[in-house]
């Protein structure tokens, strides 16, 4: 029995960094990118959604590695919050220039609401980080669980338990208090509630 209790330290932390890593929020918003291009127009959506997320997701998620190879972010999360406001204005520039140019070439009506509230999300974020932690990883599930809703109906409300999993795992690393995981869920929620449900 004593090895088991000496191993549930590292198992814990191994799962919390799992759930961090696998839900980050580059990936949920690239995977909600596709999903919305797929579901607004197709294969010729995913086209679209492809080349959104390179540059709204993509383009910001590099600069940020290459902050981290020069030890300029502590990882590809920036979990201190003093080093977030750069990347955050960062991505913000980035979906303004991807909301321009898909609106600019006749993008699907919901792939370019989804990008201005990926930008409304990240701006509200760097305002709150200027004074307090909040968690992009939870505030992007809010956000997710919202549109989610929006584009298939009630039953997508099955992903709103994500959530729980993200917040423990945040929680655990030590990353995040319990008040600042759910504040960023309501958070997200509350942008995607404003921005991408009244744009479609």
């Amino acid at each position: 029995m004593q090895p088991l209790v000496a191993e549930l330290p590292d198992v814990r932390g191994r799962a919390a960094r799992w759930i961090t890593d696998v839900v980050a929020p580059a990936n949920v918003l690239a995977a909600l990118l596709l999903i919305t291009g797929r579901h607004a127009a197709g294969a010729t959506g995913v086209a679209w959604a492809l080349g959104a997320a390179a540059l709204a997701v993509g383009l910001p998620l590099t600069l940020v590695a290459a902050g981290v190879r020069r030890g300029r972010y502590t990882d590809l999360h920036v979990r201190v919050r003093e080093q977030r406001l750069v990347p955050l204005l960062t991505a913000v520039c980035s979906t303004a220039a991807t909301a321009g140019l898909l609106a600019a070439f006749g993008g699907p009506p919901q792939l370019i609401a989804l990008v201005l509230a990926i930008g409304a999300g990240l701006f509200t974020g760097g305002v709150i980080t200027l004074w307090w932690k909040v968690s992009g990883h939870t505030a992007v599930v809010g956000a997710a669980a919202v549109i989610l809703i929006a584009l298939f109906g009630p039953p997508a409300a099955l992903s709103l338990p994500v959530a729980l999993p993200v917040a423990w795992a945040r929680v655990a690393l030590r990353d995040h208090t319990p008040a600042q995981t759910a504040v960023g869920f309501l958070v997200g929620a509350a942008v995607a509630l404003a921005v991408f449900v009244p744009l479609t």
